[in-house]
């Protein structure tokens, strides 16, 4: 009988060695957004009770929703980047040897780290418009609708934020894989 191999699958996968202090962090965040899919599932059950059961809709469940599934899909790609859970072209990968494949690690940790920073910086030309009047002053965009929240611009900070971590997230990958640290 043999034993699985234990770099294909684990336990209880966690972040991956490589991703340091910061992937450790990344993944303990990600019971907050599990939390808010759960708390949007709930406003969704009370907005169908008060709707259809006491004709008392809310003008506030749709958009409430909408921002605690957007914040958990945004934080998503952090936190497989954590987790090492992204979609891989596997075919050539797994024939790889460990060294050449620590390799590839390394290169496309790099190119993702640009590619992060790269959004990143477009999301920073979002905020701006999102955020700040043009006289500079600090108010952030809202969704227009009859309840008017500021969802929409916390949105697009919370991406900005999600997109540098990722950059920075990439670049100690990198750095690890770099050093043949695990």
């Amino acid at each position: 009988m043999s034993q699985p191999d234990d770099s294909l699958e684990r336990e209880d996968p966690g972040p991956i060695p490589e991703a340091g202090l910061l992937g450790k962090w990344i993944d303990k965040a990600g019971l907050i957004f599990a939390a808010g899919i759960v708390v949007s599932m709930l406003v969704l059950i009370n907005e169908v009770v008060l709707r259809y059961v006491f004709n008392a809709p809310t003008i506030w469940a749709h958009e409430t929703t909408i921002f605690l599934c957007g914040a958990a899909f945004v934080f998503g790609g952090l936190y497989c980047t954590a987790r090492d859970r992204h979609i891989r072209v596997v075919l050539i990968y797994d024939s790889l040897s460990p060294s050449i494949r620590r390799a590839f690690d390394f290169v496309i940790s790099v190119i993702c780290a640009l590619a992060s920073a790269v959004f990143a910086w477009a999301a920073w030309l979002m905020v701006q418009r999102a955020a700040f009047r043009p006289d500079g002053s600090f108010r952030l965009e809202r969704s227009g609708s009859a309840w008017d929240p500021v969802y929409p611009g916390l949105i697009k900070v919370f991406l900005l934020c999600v997109l540098t971590i990722m950059a920075i997230q990439f670049l100690v990958l990198a750095f690890n894989y770099a050093r043949g640290r695990k």
